[in-house]
C-alpha cells in the first residue's frame, strides 16, 4: 500500500495533504541516503557527481510512489530533498527560515527550534546517529574544525555568522547534540530594538552618546538575552575613522566600519596544543594600535587585561558578561579578574572596576520570550569596600502583564542624572536634561546601591 493510500480518509483534506508531503519527503530522504551509502557519509565526496546522483534518485522515487501531486509540488519537493541531503539534512529548512532564531538538536530524534522567543518541538528527525554525525561533521568542517570521540566538543560558526556548538558521546548521553544560533543577514539597527520594545528612544539616545563619547560599556544578561545583538548595535555608533579590533571565541559581531580587525580564538588541537585564548588575543591587540577594543564576551582572566586596557588610554571599549543583574555583573568581573593568576587584594580589583567601567546595560528575557533592557546603570566611585551603582533607567515590572502574557512595563527614568554627563560635555556631546526626568513607578525603585 502506498503512502497516499494509507493516509486517505484519516485526515481533513488540508491535513492529509500536508502529512502526505511531509511523509513523502522523509521517505525519499531515507531512500536517497540508503542508496548512496558510503558515498553520502564521506565528507570528501565531490559535490557535482553527488548532486547528480541525489537528483536522479529523487526523480526515480517520485515516479515510483505514483503520488498525485502537481508538477510544482514535485519540483519543490525534489529541491527540498536535494537541499536536505546535500545541505544540513532535516534542519536545512529551519536554517533558511527567517522566523527561526535558534535550532537545537537533542539527538537524532528530537529537533527543537526557537520562534519569537518560544521553544517548540518539530516533526523533523535525523535517520540515525550516523546521519546526525555526518551533518555535524560537514558543518564544522566548513570552518576547519574537527569533532569526534577523542575531541568531543566544538564551538564554531557557519559562513553566515551563525554560531554552532556540538557535543559528541560519551559526553552527550542521548547521541550527538547540536545547537545553532542564527544571526540576521542584515544586522539590526537601534531603531529595530526600539520597535521591538527592547529599549526606549531616550535610552537609545543615551547609549549612542556614550559610545560616541568613548564611555566604557559593559553589556550583561543571561543566556540568549540578546547581549551580542545589543553589542553589535552599539558598535555601529563608533566613528568610521577609528581603528577597531574585535576579539571573540567564534566570530559573531558584524561591524559595518571599514577599519576593523577581527581576531578569533583557537581551541587546542587533538594533542592538546596550539590553543589561542581570548586573553592572548587581547594582550596582542594592545600592540596593534587600537582606538577601540570590542570583546565578544569576558569569561575568564582576560577581565584583568580588559580593565587595565580601559584604564590605560583605550577608552570606549565594549564587552559582554553573563550575569543576573548589574551588581552581579560587577561580581562576575571581580571573580574573573581574580582568575587571572595574580594575588590582588579585592579592594584593588574593585578600584580598577570603578575607574574603568562607566555604564552597565543589563538585558533580561521575560516570560513571554521577549528580550528587554531592564537596567541602565552608572558605575560610580568607591565608597568603603563597595563600588557604588546608580540606576539611570529601570524597567517597571510593577505595571504587570497583559492577558496574553506580554509585559506592560517599560524602561523609565529614575530622575538621576549620570555623573559622566560632564565628561561627555567636555567631548562636545551634550545630553538633554529631559532624558532624565523622573517617571512615576508603580513600585518605587532603589536608584543608588
Amino acid at each position: 500500500m502506498t503512502l497516499y493510500e494509507r493516509l486517505q480518509g484519516t485526515r481533513s483534506p488540508e491535513e492529509s495533504r500536508a502529512e502526505l508531503l511531509d511523509g513523502l519527503r522523509q521517505q525519499i530522504h531515507e531512500r536517497v541516503i540508503s542508496r548512496l551509502g558510503p558515498q553520502f557519509y564521506s565528507n570528501r565526496s565531490d559535490g557535482g557527481p553527488l548532486r547528480s546522483s541525489v537528483e536522479r534518485i529523487v526523480a526515480e522515487s517520485l515516479k515510483a510512489n505514483k503520488v498525485p501531486i502537481s508538477v510544482g509540488e514535485g519540483e519543490r519537493l525534489a529541491h527540498e530533498v536535494t537541499d536536505d541531503v546535500l545541505g544540513h539534512g532535516p534542519i536545512e529548512r529551519f536554517l533558511q527560515d527567517p522566523t527561526v532564531s535558534e535550532v537545537m538538536v537533542n539527538g537524532p530524534r528530537r529537533v527543537y527550534v526557537e520562534r519569537n522567543g518560544k521553544i517548540e518541538l518539530t516533526k523533523s528527525r535525523f535517520l540515525d546517529e550516523d546521519h546526525l554525525r555526518h551533518v555535524i561533521g560537514r558543518i564544522v568542517g566548513q570552518v576547519g574544525r574537527h569533532i569526534d570521540e577523542t575531541s568531543p566538543m566544538v564551538d564554531a560558526r557557519l559562513p553566515d555568522g551563525s554560531r554552532v556548538n556540538a557535543v559528541f558521546p560519551p559526553l552527550s548521553i542521548d547521541g550527538p547534540y547540536l545547537t545553532i544560533r542564527k544571526f540576521a543577514v542584515d544586522p539590526f539597527e537601534m531603531q529595530d530594538l526600539v520597535d521591538f520594545n527592547t529599549l526606549t528612544p531616550p535610552v537609545s539616545t543615551l547609549l549612542e552618546a556614550c559610545v560616541r563619547g568613548k564611555m566604557n560599556l559593559l553589556v550583561s544578561g543571561g543566556t540568549s538575552t540578546g547581549k551580542t545583538t545589543l553589542l553589535n548595535v552599539l558598535s555601529s555608533f563608533i566613528p568610521s575613522d577609528e581603528r577597531i579590533i574585535t576579539i571573540e571565541d567564534a566570530k559573531e559581531l558584524q561591524l559595518r566600519q571599514h577599519h576593523v580587525l577581527s581576531l578569533e580564538g583557537r581551541p587546542p588541537n587533538t594533542e592538546g596544543k596550539g590553543a589561542v585564548t581570548i586573553r592572548d588575543l587581547l594582550r596582542n591587540s594592545l600592540r596593534m594600535r587600537p582606538d577601540r577594543i570590542l570583546i565578544g564576551e569576558c569569561r575568564s582572566g582576560e577581565a584583568l587585561d580588559m580593565l587595565q586596557a580601559m584604564n590605560t588610554g583605550h577608552e570606549g571599549s565594549l564587552t559582554t558578561v553573563h550575569a543576573n543583574s548589574p551588581r552581579d555583573a560587577l561580581s562576575r568581573v571581580e571573580t574573573m579578574t581574580l582568575m587571572a593568576g595574580f594575588d590582588l587584594p579585592v579592594r584593588v580589583v574593585r578600584d580598577q572596576m570603578s575607574s574603568a567601567l562607566d555604564l552597565i546595560v543589563h538585558l533580561t528575557r521575560l516570560r513571554d520570550g521577549s528580550r528587554r533592557v531592564t537596567h541602565v546603570t552608572e558605575v560610580g566611585r568607591m565608597e568603603g569596600e563597595m563600588v557604588l551603582l546608580q540606576d539611570i533607567f529601570l524597567f517597571d515590572f510593577g505595571m504587570g502583564t497583559a492577558e496574553d502574557g506580554t509585559p506592560l512595563g517599560k524602561l523609565k527614568a529614575t530622575g538621576l542624572r549620570p555623573r559622566f554627563a560632564e565628561s561627555l560635555a567636555d567631548r562636545g556631546i551634550t545630553l538633554d536634561s529631559r532624558l532624565f526626568e523622573a517617571e512615576r513607578f508603580v513600585h518605587a525603585p532603589v536608584g543608588r546601591r
